[in-house]
């Protein structure tokens, strides 16, 4: 059997790491650096190895080398947003944890991971310039406020959505805080959109942003803005609460935002002043902020995904968007009406839904709801060639789960219906319709036989 030594073991499982390590000795000389932080550094690894932090990284001082400091302080320095120039003089962005090592009460090293997030935080830096340019635009964002769905752009028959959507129009007309729950594809945004275009702040911008994508220190600078020099690399930017100004916040999936952040964001609801990460001045905006969850919200608070605090502060209002599952009477109306929708996109002529296809959907669950529903239809449009969309045009996995249903058993009660009816009717196609040779043929009184067939409808 093939022994590997231990250490060689160790550096195999951290070079596996899809992030950056760095550790030091008690006097700052390096004794682990992984291909993954010499990626990031534009670095060999021996380039690094055995060398002073100082001595490898020229442009470090003492004060700004976090390993170094983590040795002086015994301190740990936890999720440090930090951006570089390598030495190939790209900008690298990283957030950074750095804990010091100890044996026996002693620092005897350091080590730190750090995480790139340099594309992530360019895509969100692109999102909050390309925010600033629609505020300077008035074409612009006349053209944004045009494509946002309104409460008419909402079809429902079921009782409790036609409900829900009466309720929204109401709030509309007031600039109260919303908070809208339900499971993911259910439509939430779709009612959001809705209620900043009925709103006074229609004219204003509308602003979503998905507080579970980002991590929090770019979450945090996204939403509050930076100033020059706050930390390495930072310039002056408006964050979205200042792009938002005289419009609407949408905060999607608000129970995935730090719970630090939350008591931030707690604190701009409060008085309405924003003050940018590393600014002496606040900034007064007037923004209406509407948050959206998928999961319930007192669920939440209760589990500490949710400040109570924010929760009561966003609460004011609030609007319960129920599965597709729960809602059999849009199941029809929404089909037909994403049918015409990629019939336009894709030139086809469907016109019918088979009865099967209703039927298995009916059936099924839908955990992507009508999102789900959407990308199904689009699914089977492509693949339909006539006037009509049948089992076969629908994704293999539905048609998979349709073969399961199928399989499942059905209530006692049901079966035995079902079965009592088909008997009957064999027994009345045998005899000519003849209820009295029928009741023979199947053991049963005449009168017996007689009622089942009134309350089955069934023709003689």
């Amino acid at each position: 059997m093939l022994t590997i030594p231990t250490n060689e073991m160790i550096n195999a499982i951290l070079n596996s790491i899809d992030e950056a390590i760095h550790a030091v000795d008690r006097n700052g000389i390096t004794i682990f650096y992984n291909q993954v932080a010499a990626r990031h550094d534009g670095l060999s690894v021996e380039d690094v190895l055995g060398k002073n932090v100082l001595e490898a990284f020229p442009s470090l001082t003492k004060q700004s080398s976090t390993l170094l400091n983590v040795l002086q302080t015994k301190q740990a320095i936890i999720h440090q947003p930090q951006r570089y120039q390598n030495i190939k003089g790209q900008y690298i962005d990283t957030i950074n944890t750095t804990i010091p090592i100890i044996l026996a009460g002693e620092v005897i090293g350091a080590v730190e991971i750090a995480k790139d997030y340099s594309t992530i935080k360019k895509l969100g830096e692109k999102v909050l310039d390309l925010q600033a340019k629609i505020q300077k635009s008035s074409v612009q964002k006349e053209r944004k406020h045009t494509s946002l769905y309104t409460f008419e752009d909402i079809l429902t028959k079921d009782p409790i959505l036609m409900e829900v959507k009466k309720h929204a129009e109401r709030v509309a007309c007031t600039d109260s805080a919303v908070l809208v729950f339900g499971e993911t594809g259910t439509g939430k945004e779709l009612f959001v959109q809705a209620i900043h275009c009925n709103s006074s702040s229609a004219k204003g911008p509308f602003i979503a942003q998905n507080c579970a994508a980002l991590p929090e220190s770019l979450l945090e600078s996204l939403l509050f803005g930076t100033v020059k020099g706050s930390y390495t690399g930072a310039v002056d930017r408006p964050g979205l609460f200042e792009l938002s100004d005289e419009g609407t916040l949408f905060l999607d999936e608000i129970n995935s935002m730090p719970l630090e952040l939350q008591a931030k964001l707690l604190r701009v609801l409060e008085d309405g002043m924003v003050r940018r990460i590393g600014d002496q001045k606040t900034r007064k905006v007037h923004v209406r902020v509407i948050a959206s969850m998928n999961e319930a919200p007192l669920d939440c608070v209760k589990e500490g995904k949710l400040r109570s605090d924010l929760y009561y502060r966003l609460n004011v209002f609030s609007l319960f968007i129920p599965p597709l599952r729960e809602r059999s009477e849009d199941m029809e109306l929404l089909t037909y009406h994403f049918v015409e929708q990629f019939n336009k996109k894709f030139a086809k002529h469907v016109r019918i839904v088979d009865n099967d296809v209703f039927e298995l959907f009916y059936k099924y669950d839908w955990p992507g709801n009508v999102r789900e529903l959407k990308h199904t239809i689009e699914h089977a449009m492509i693949m339909a060639d006539g006037h009509m969309l049948h089992l076969e045009h629908l994704p293999i996995q539905l048609q998979g789960i349709k073969r399961e249903v199928d399989k499942r058993l059905q209530p006692l009660r049901k079966v035995l219906q079902e079965t009592e009816k088909s008997l009957i009717q064999r027994a009345l196609l045998q005899t000519n319709g003849n209820v009295q040779q029928a009741a023979v043929l199947l053991g049963i009184p005449r009168q017996t036989l007689q009622y089942k067939v009134q309350k089955q409808n069934l023709n003689v």
